[in-house]
Order: structure tokens, then sequence, then C-alpha cells
């Protein structure tokens, strides 16, 4: 049985199978669509796993470092970045992987968040927004949509959610983009070009939480959520076509920002070379 698992899928080859399986995420949660359409984009760019290092927090998506044969860092809550960006300094020939939830990468990694976009570190962060936090019980994040409940916010939630994208746009990242866990294959491809792009390359993967948001706010069962994202979202070619009122109800998939610019860790290079030549100068 194993010999035809590893033939049909390359999944299989890329998991710490000595690991506690099944994963402890709930059965027809999102995250584990989003760990399979990494695997997919590293094994389809034939990247050597000891050059994969996979960062994570503290959270649902902070457990999936522990499942993955790459060299693997679980962080502290919110700081993922930052020890990433001490990792991807001393070892600039790594593809360094930051894998967060929208809690752990907005709310108490808000900070990190913005500065890296704005050194452009050289790093692929991965955001797996289900607008909740899932694992510590269900309070809203910074991604909560207005009014949806949660069990911080019974009467639903009076914060505007954090535009993740848009942020990171601002903030200076060289690459950004979103799919849906819905939207498997769109996903990885596009955590595949994030990952082969120089710079802050950002992959916003919209997911769900059934199991607390959903029923918090009685949007039913994984399958009922997945449809929505399924009924909800669109093309960028698509949402060019709307009215601005039509795009503000749907969530827009596709690459939302790509360009070039120097990169933080090429800058210390040349800062390293410049004090090496003055020294021997």
């Amino acid at each position: 049985m194993h010999t035809e698992l590893r033939e049909k899928h390359e999944i299989y080859d890329y998991l710490r199978h000595s690991k506690k399986f099944p994963v402890m995420w709930c059965a027809g949660c999102g995250i584990g669509i989003v760990l399979g359409a990494i695997i997919r984009a590293i094994d389809r760019m034939g990247l050597d796993r000891d050059r994969v290092a996979m960062v994570s927090g503290i959270g649902c998506t902070g457990r999936m470092p522990v499942y993955v044969d790459f060299n693997t860092m679980h962080t502290t809550h919110g700081r993922a970045l930052a020890f990433a960006t001490g990792l991807k300094l001393a070892r600039p020939d790594m593809y360094v992987l930051v894998v967060m939830g929208d809690g752990d990468a907005l709310a108490i990694g808000g900070n990190h968040f913005i500065h890296a976009a704005r050194r452009n570190m050289d790093l692929t962060a991965i955001v797996v927004n289900n607008n909740i936090y899932g694992m510590t019980g269900g309070q809203y994040s910074p991604t909560t949509p207005l009014h949806m409940r949660a069990t911080t916010a019974p009467y639903g939630n009076i914060e505007p959610p954090f535009p993740l994208c848009e942020l990171a746009k601002a903030a200076g990242a060289s690459f950004v983009a979103r799919s849906t866990v819905y939207h498997a294959t769109e996903l990885d491809r596009l955590i595949e070009q994030a990952i082969a792009r120089r710079g802050f390359s950002v992959v916003e993967a919209v997911s769900y939480c059934h199991t607390t948001y959903g029923r918090l706010n009685r949007l039913g069962a994984a399958v009922d959520m997945m449809r929505w994202l399924k009924e909800n979202s669109v093309t960028l070619a698509q949402a060019e076509k709307m009215s601005p009122e039509e795009r503000e109800t749907k969530i827009v998939r596709g690459i939302l920002l790509d360009r070039e610019g120097p990169g933080y860790v090429d800058l210390y290079d040349e800062i390293i070379r410049q004090a090496k030549a003055a020294e021997n100068g």
C-alpha cells in the first residue's frame, strides 16, 4: 500500500511519518489543503528539501511544519517572520517559507509583517486566513468580517477587518497573490510563483473554520463553507468587469502585485562587501 501511495502521490514522500497521524486539524479543515499545495509547488520546482525551511508561529496553521520533512522551526506567537529573517540572513541560499494564520500574522505579528514587507526580505509568507482564532477558542481576529460573531464578539464584530493583501502591497512586498482552499490547483501555482520571486512574497490562502467560526455564525459544515468560497470568489479578470459595490462582496483571486525591487538580502550582502573592502583598503 505504501509503495502505491508513493507512486501516486508526491505528497507522501514529503511527510514525516514518525509524527502522529491523522493530523491534529479538524476533519474538513482547509489547512491540510494548503499544506498539499505547498508540497506540490516545491515538488514541481524540483527543490532540494534540505534547502527548504518552513517556519511557523502558534495556532492551527502553526502546526504545519510538524508534518513535513523540511528544515522546520516552530516559534513563538507572532514571531515567525522575525525568526525567518534571521535564518535567511544566516543562510541566504535557503528557500524560507513562513506559514501563519491571520491572527498570528496580523495581530501580535502585525509589525513584523509590515517591516518584512518594507525591507523586502527574501521570504515567502503564506497566510491561511480563516477569519478567526481557531485553536484557542474562537476569538475574533484582525480579519474577522464586520458583524460576524466570535466567542469574544457574541453580538458581532465591530472592528473593520485588515485587508491583508492591500497591507502587503502598501508596505513594499514584491509579490502578492490570493486564492482559496477550494481552488487548490490555482493555489499551488501561486505558491510556486511566490517561492520563485526574489523579495518578500505573500500568498493569502482564504480558508474557513467550520468548528468555531462556522458554528457560531451558523454557516453550516465544512462542505457548505467550501461551497461558499467557490460561489463567492472571482478571478482578477472577472473582478475588473464588476462595479466597486459588486467587488466588495467577492474574494478576488489571482496575482495582485508582481514587481521587481531591491531585496534586503542583496542589499545586506553589498554592505558586507563594502565593509570588507574598506577594512582591506
